[in-house]
């Protein structure tokens, strides 16, 4: 994790930015570098400050949270983009997920959670909580397209990897994956990093989408 964290937050509501502003502020290690009440906004505002996380509000007028999510994680190096949605189950929060988000925040998350999950998320972590993880895996409904895509990448995975792209599919952490598998930590933080690159997934979660895609979990 940086010595200090720079977050863009994004929401069309100025008050809802306020106070997200005044939350993280609070913490002497985040710094809210800027705030964009639109995607167009939030997409110059990743370009110009370069931060390490984006808070991104998914609905909203003009160009949306899921297209501005879409050109950020487009970019190399882009900054971990979190969704902050209202309902955690809702359709927009796997949209975002698909397309490279790091997880998402309902607006009622307590201001030390949220300081706390900014952190994990500029230190590369997935921002969900397991119960919701298995919830939004299970709601996943792929299009043809997706299922024809994710069927394709699996082909080339090994007999192995296909074991632990099946546990991200259930959820599971690096430590459960490990457990079920017998093998070490490190071994499987490996499978799960080469796999990522073999599945062009940004993230882990993204990686469990792919498992129900390709048939490895049932729904």
């Amino acid at each position: 994790m940086p010595d200090r964290v720079r977050v863009v937050v994004v929401d069309d509501e100025p008050m809802v930015c306020a106070h997200l502003r005044t939350i993280l502020g609070s913490a002497e290690d985040v710094e809210v570098v800027d705030d964009a009440n639109d995607g167009a906004a939030a997409v110059e505002s990743v370009v110009r400050h370069q931060p390490d996380v984006v808070l991104m509000d998914l609905r909203m007028p003009g160009v949306d949270g899921l297209t501005a999510t879409e050109r950020i994680c487009a970019m190399p190096d882009h900054p971990a983009v979190v969704a902050l949605t209202t309902f955690d189950a809702d359709q927009y929060v796997l949209r975002a997920l698909r397309a490279g988000a790091a997880g998402f925040l309902v607006k009622s998350t307590s201001p030390q959670d949220l300081i706390g999950l900014v952190r994990v998320a500029a230190d590369g972590h997935t921002v969900l909580s397991e119960e919701a993880k298995r919830r939004l895996l299970a709601a996943s409904g792929g299009q043809q397209s997706a299922r024809d895509r994710a069927a394709r990448l699996a082909r080339d995975l090994t007999e192995r990897e296909v074991e632990v792209l099946t546990c991200l599919g259930h959820g599971l952490s690096n430590a459960q994956i490990a457990g079920r598998l017998h093998l070490s930590e490190a071994t499987v933080k490996s499978y799960v990093s080469r796999m990522l690159v073999k599945l062009e997934c940004d993230n882990r979660l993204q990686a469990g989408l792919l498992a129900y895609d390709a048939g490895l979990v049932a729904r």
